[in-house]
């Protein structure tokens, strides 16, 4: 049973990035900023990506935002995703609701014009704005069944279904789902690779698509962004040489360790 599947991916900061505001404090200062995707929806390449070695069938890899998002679908190209689209919305950030729109428009196009998908993978939730919602908004609007937090997938061929499996508290939850589905995976589903320079090369040659759509208005207004206060760390000496087994003892046995 060949599997087309379509991963929604989303530009954003580098992990651990140092974020800075602009000085009006309404945007992110992005000039000294390194971009990548999310660790959750690195796990969802690298699962279509499995899923489609195993069982056949293609990855398209689909993303919302400006221009320079080619970078991030042609890593997913690197990982060995066979095709990447954009959906170029400009420089402003759109909200989880304008985003699901643009995605959801976006798939019925591509799906009218010849492509068919058997699975819709998202993160679990954005890496910057962690709103949760885009693909659930998606899979709303296209009529699909939908389960989020995934760390399992496995496909039944002969039924044509899904069981998904995820964390709960003391114990497992197992869900079974008729394909075509949308699923939303969390980090931890599995461990993406690394691309290969064979991937790399293959990825800066590659043709990327674009898909026009027509941006509608969000459910969010922004009033302003501000940064947390900084979290710091403190070192104490606890001694050297033998007058420090004392301190070090009381440590442990604070710590319950003895």
């Amino acid at each position: 049973m060949a599997m087309d599947i379509c991963v929604c991916v989303k530009r954003v900061p580098g992990t651990g990035s140092t974020i800075l505001l602009t000085d009006d404090g309404m945007n992110v200062d992005t000039r000294h900023l390194g971009f990548t995707i999310g660790p959750h929806e690195e796990c969802a390449v690298e699962e279509a990506v499995q899923i489609v070695t195993a069982h056949g069938g293609s990855v398209t890899v689909l993303t919302a935002g400006p221009p320079e998002a080619e970078e991030q679908l042609r890593y997913a190209l690197s990982l060995g995703a066979d095709r990447g689209v954009l959906i170029d919305t400009g420089p402003e950030e759109l909200d989880a609701e304008q985003t699901a729109s643009a995605l959801t428009q976006a798939i019925r196009q591509l799906e009218s014009g010849g492509s068919r998908f058997d699975m819709l993978l998202f993160g679990n939730e954005s890496a910057d704005a962690s709103h949760y919602q885009v693909g659930i908004r998606v899979a709303c609007a296209l009529e699909l069944p939908m389960v989020g937090g995934v760390k399992g997938i496995q496909i039944d061929e002969a039924a044509g279904t899904l069981d998904l499996r995820r964390d709960a508290a003391g114990g497992i939850e197992v869900y079974r789902t008729p394909l075509p589905a949308a699923v939303a995976v969390a980090e931890g589903l599995n461990l993406p690779r690394y691309p290969s320079m064979r991937g790399r090369l293959r990825a800066m040659k590659a043709r990327l698509d674009t898909v026009e759509v027509q941006l509608e208005p969000g459910g969010l207004r922004k009033r302003g962004l501000r940064r947390p206060a900084e979290q710091g760390s403190q070192t104490v000496m606890l001694g050297t040489g033998p007058e420090a087994a004392d301190a070090v003892a009381d440590v442990l046995e604070e710590l319950g360790v003895v």
